[in-house]
């Protein structure tokens, strides 16, 4: 997996603000905002291009997966590998909301202690987003060569 600007950006952004005081929070909160958006979405394209590699079969299977859809695709006929990328999907989901929670409230609040817990939060987000996208990218066909 190719190394992401945008990620390694907010990585170093999220490291330097662990050590910020509540003016410093203040004057920065919408740039550390924005950056991290930019990374989640640099990771979501990502993942999306890593899964448009697939065969049709695995998007297929992937997709009834997502949909949470029973009857288009029994669970016994999905394969094992895409049923562990979703759930790194899933999780790296899970760990990206809590992260976001994280930080509207330590807004709210005012709260820096609260708003470094947003910041490790949010490189572990990205760390299990990665996880799922090298999951994703070992599903892609080899190329003949």
């Amino acid at each position: 997996m190719r190394k992401l600007p945008e990620v390694e950006e907010a990585r170093g952004l999220m490291t330097e603000a662990l050590e910020w005081s509540v003016m410093k929070w203040l004057k920065e909160k919408k740039r550390v905002r924005k950056t991290a958006d930019r990374a989640n979405d640099a990771l979501d394209q990502l993942s999306k291009e890593m899964k448009l590699l697939w065969p049709d079969e695995l998007r297929a299977a992937y997709g009834a997966l997502a949909r949470n859809s029973s009857r288009e695709k029994p669970d016994a006929e999905i394969p094992n590998a895409v049923k562990q990328v979703k759930r790194a999907d899933d999780e790296a989901f899970r760990a990206r909301m809590d992260a976001e929670g994280t930080f509207d409230e330590a807004e709210r609040q005012l709260s820096t202690s609260m708003a470094r817990e947003g910041c490790r939060k949010a490189i572990y987000s990205w760390e299990l987003h990665e996880k799922a996208i090298r999951m994703a990218e070992r599903l892609i066909p080899s190329q003949p060569g």
